[in-house]
């Protein structure tokens, strides 16, 4: 599986990335992040766009810092504090009254593009400057209020390298259809994290030592980062946390995301379902052995959703194999055809208005955002809202890529 070998290859690069100039630290929990007017981009640069979402509500968006002092960061002991970023999507109303916000801010849009091309962002196929990373838009308005009610919630956590913001199309879509969806960005092993005031604070994990005990504590940091996250969500301003459902919470995650979702699913009875897209369980570049994780080993009780690129299964993938067969929770394993690792990211829709494939396969861009988005919706509704629409079941000729694996 390559994500298995996309992790254990970016720590054994070399990667060398220095930290840009820093504001000091704002010291309250529940920062706005409001976007601005991005920076000035080449005229060749391409302008991109994502895919609208599906659900029939309207969807708004905040970005907020959030911090954990009962804990220092364990990527820079001499802070005495964990920070982190998140984004919440939800259904909103009177969503026209507010602006549509970015997909990613404007400093952050400035320092993914000089990312590209570095060890970080291996495989991508993208060169610098050739998109407007900060003019790309999402369909979510900033600030508006969100829509009465208590609704499930979704985490999402990105793979590793990548910032939040390349979960967008799957944040906007199941806001659309009702939830509050929470991406998480886990500040240094992101290749970049915008804080309120335009500091960044860049990836920043050791390159040197063992890269199994180095995986291990990435994968330790990302937990205790999303148990953080969870014990705010019923304390999020502008409403959110008296909206958030606490008896109906999933996580979603890609790569190194999907790892973190079903490690939590794992350690945490608040999580009831959680989906892994193309995300490896185990710790070195082989996919097992020495490396395989004690989650492999244990298995899930809960249930569960594996998504994979063209060859990754729980019959050619050893951890994904020993996960599967130490299970008892409900679970189902699924592909689509012609996929590969960044399929399940926004650059399966941005890639193609690029003319490269970043990683993403031979897929139809379009059918691939579709039968994701099915597939998981309906996996969350059926976990988290005990709506079951049979999707799950059995091959639907709707979605034809999708394979079924037994």
């Amino acid at each position: 599986m390559r994500g298995s070998r996309l992790i254990s290859g970016l720590l054994a690069g070399g990667l060398a990335t220095a930290a840009l100039a820093a504001a000091g630290p704002t010291v309250s929990s529940a920062v706005p992040l409001r976007p601005g007017v991005h920076a000035a981009a080449s005229a060749t640069a391409a302008r991109l766009t994502l895919p609208p979402p599906t659900g029939p509500d309207d969807v708004g968006t905040v970005a907020l810092r959030l911090v954990d002092d009962s804990r220092h960061d364990p990527w820079v002991p001499a802070q005495a504090y964990r920070e982190l970023m998140v984004s919440v999507f939800y259904p909103a109303r009177d969503a026209a009254a507010y602006p549509v916000a970015p997909q990613m801010t404007p400093a952050a849009a400035k320092h993914f593009d000089a990312s590209l091309g570095t060890p970080v962002h291996q495989g991508l196929n993208i060169k610098p400057g050739a998109a407007d990373w900060g003019a790309t838009m999402t369909h979510s308005h900033q600030g508006a209020p969100v829509a009465a009610g208590r609704h499930p919630v979704v985490l999402y956590s990105p793979g590793l390298g990548d910032p939040r913001t390349l979960g967008t199309t799957f944040a906007e879509d199941l806001a659309s259809r009702g939830y509050i969806v929470v991406t998480v960005d886990h500040t240094y092993d992101a290749s970049e994290v915008e804080f309120p005031g335009g500091r960044v604070e860049p990836f920043k994990l050791p390159l040197d030592g063992d890269p199994i005990a180095t995986l291990k504590k990435v994968m330790s940091v990302r937990v205790a980062d999303t148990r953080f996250v969870l014990d705010r969500l019923s304390t999020l301003p502008y409403g959110l946390g008296a909206a958030v459902d606490p008896a109906r919470i999933g996580m979603a995650g890609q790569s190194a995301g999907g790892f973190t979702a079903l490690q939590v699913l794992h350690d945490d009875p608040r999580v009831r379902a959680a989906a892994n897209l193309d995300g490896t369980v185990g710790f070195d570049q082989d996919d097992g052995g020495p490396g395989l994780s004690p989650l492999a080993e244990s298995g899930l009780r809960r249930p569960f959703l594996l998504m994979g690129s063209q060859a990754s299964d729980h019959h050619t993938v050893r951890s994904w194999e020993a996960l599967w067969d130490h299970s008892t929770g409900r679970r189902r394993d699924l592909h689509l055809r012609g996929s590969a690792h960044h399929t399940y990211t926004d650059l399966e829709s941005l890639a193609p208005q690029l003319k490269t494939d970043a990683d993403t396969g031979w897929i139809d861009s379009s059918r691939a955002v579709a039968e994701q988005r099915a597939y998981l919706a309906a996996f969350f509704d059926r976990w988290l809202r005990g709506r079951d629409d049979g999707l799950l079941d059995r091959p639907s000729p709707r979605y034809p890529d999708v394979t079924f694996v037994r």
